[in-house]
């Protein structure tokens, strides 16, 4: 009978049983560019699925509804966890503003890092005493918060750092991102003789490629320092290297990748840079070029897996792998909406003040309060903080409408606010961790996916994989 059929409390008839009707769950199709599959998305809980092409239709009406229905409630919930109920446990503790480098892309401005400020060693042990209190206050048993020593170059005030991890070892787990050219023997023995997490930075497998974009302040490259302190890290497993992609060397990706895995790098970052400050906008990549080099260097690595048998992890892909497959099983949090920004970590300046993230330091109007006169839970929900930790990907357009919104987040609300004039702007590189997501559903659609992780990353957890239909 036409005309429109009504129940007594106005509910449409299906009252939500029903995918992509009434009250009922959205499924939103993702075409992945893979041959047989494509993708079904419920963004909210990140529920997906694979299903064939040729069986869409029938998928809307099998068991993928139902699957959908049972898992819903559980994915919603670790979801909600993982976005809003998260505290604290980690510090980027800068403990100078300077740096023996003039990097072009450096989003600490460059008076700060030429000229700047150290934290005595006084200051730096009070810091670590405080921050030793507030964990402890806040942690439960069984979880150490982590200290990372971060930059500008935190190895310009070496005698502190290494006083502080002495004086609190046990306490927390500590790290060190450094340029490298201060990793000495001496201090490659003291950190390793600890266990200290040591990252360091390195951009290209050549030296002409290298000293682009990595300089001392009067114009020396540092490619052979870097090299030297790799050296000094052989047969230590607790060290990884960040690649900073930028226009000067997205072209030579798959020679970094080759280049890294021959000597032996246990893990690798190849961050797109953050365009925070206009100098580093100067040598942004185009975002489709980017994306296609990088997918072209994620497959070098499966190749020289297969004919060698060891990996070459990237860390920020295998972070967007595991944002589909276990979403808390992610390493990272810059892939989170909100971000981990003031949620999951903060960060130290010099002076003692706190910000939400390294990337704001430099960016007073990020300023919370300072860890030496101010409480830290006061800090936390000051509107410097909120800003960030307010940021969803639910208030940001297109993302709202976005069916892979969850698994990349919309990075990155430094770059977001101030490249393109708020938090609720998306970052510079959309295009960029879009084809990510794509070209992780194709892996998991061919069963790949193992090839770009960690051995051992779903120890402990529960099958979070959707099936395929």
């Amino acid at each position: 009978m036409p005309g429109r059929t009504r129940t007594l409390d106005g509910a449409a008839p299906s009252r939500g049983r029903f995918v992509n009707s009434g009250k009922g769950p959205t499924l939103q199709s993702v075409d992945i560019g893979h041959a047989d599959y494509l993708a079904l998305i419920e963004p909210d809980s990140a529920f997906w699925a694979l299903v064939r092409r040729d069986k869409l239709a029938d998928a809307f009406s099998g068991k993928l509804p139902r699957s959908l229905a049972r898992s819903r409630p559980a994915l919603q919930a670790e979801m909600d966890h993982l976005r809003f109920g998260l505290t604290p446990s980690a510090v980027y503790f800068n403990p100078t503003e300077r740096c023996n480098l003039d990097c072009t892309y450096c989003y600490i401005p460059p008076k700060m890092r030429r000229s700047g400020r150290h934290m005595p060693a006084e200051r730096v042990l009070k810091a670590m005493e405080i921050l030793h209190a507030y964990f402890r206050r806040t942690l439960g048993r069984g979880h150490t918060p982590q200290i990372i020593f971060h930059g500008a170059e935190p190895l310009l005030n070496r005698d502190a750092v290494f006083e502080a991890i002495d004086r609190y070892k046990g306490k927390f787990l500590f790290g060190v991102q450094t340029n490298a050219t201060r990793l000495d023997d001496s201090a490659v023995e003291f950190l390793t003789s600890r266990r200290v997490s040591i990252g360091l930075s390195l951009d290209a497998h050549s030296l002409a490629v290298a000293d682009r974009t990595r300089r001392t302040w009067d114009g020396r490259g540092v490619y052979g320092d870097v090299l030297a302190a790799m050296d000094r890290l052989k047969g230590y497993d607790n060290w990884s290297v960040i690649c900073t992609v930028s226009s000067e060397n997205v072209a030579h990706l798959s020679k970094v990748v080759d280049f890294f895995h021959r000597r032996r790098v246990p893990t690798c970052l190849m961050n797109i840079l953050r365009c925070t400050l206009p100098r580093s906008r100067q040598v942004k990549p185009d975002d489709a070029t980017a994306a296609k080099r990088f997918i072209a260097a994620l497959e070098r690595t499966s190749q020289l897996y297969r004919r060698t048998g060891r990996k070459l992890v990237v860390g920020n892909f295998a972070n967007i792998l595991l944002a589909i497959l276990a979403p808390s099983a992610r390493r990272l949090m810059c892939d989170v909406s909100p971000c981990g920004g003031g949620r999951c970590f903060f960060a130290l300046a010099p002076d003692g003040g706190m910000f939400p993230c390294s990337e704001f330091i430099g960016l007073e109007n990020f300023r919370g309060g300072n860890l030496f006169t101010d409480n830290i839970p006061d800090v936390l929900k000051t509107r410097p903080f909120e800003l960030v930790t307010g940021r969803k990907v639910e208030d940001i357009e297109p993302c709202r409408r976005c069916a892979i919104r969850h698994f990349c987040g919309s990075p990155c609300p430094a770059e977001a606010h101030e490249m393109n004039g708020g938090m609720n702007r998306t970052g510079a590189f959309c295009e960029f961790y879009e084809e990510q997501v794509r070209y992780a559903f194709r892996l998991i659609a061919d069963g790949r996916h193992e090839e770009f992780l960690w051995d051992g990353w779903d120890e402990g957890l529960k099958d979070t994989v959707a099936m395929a239909y």
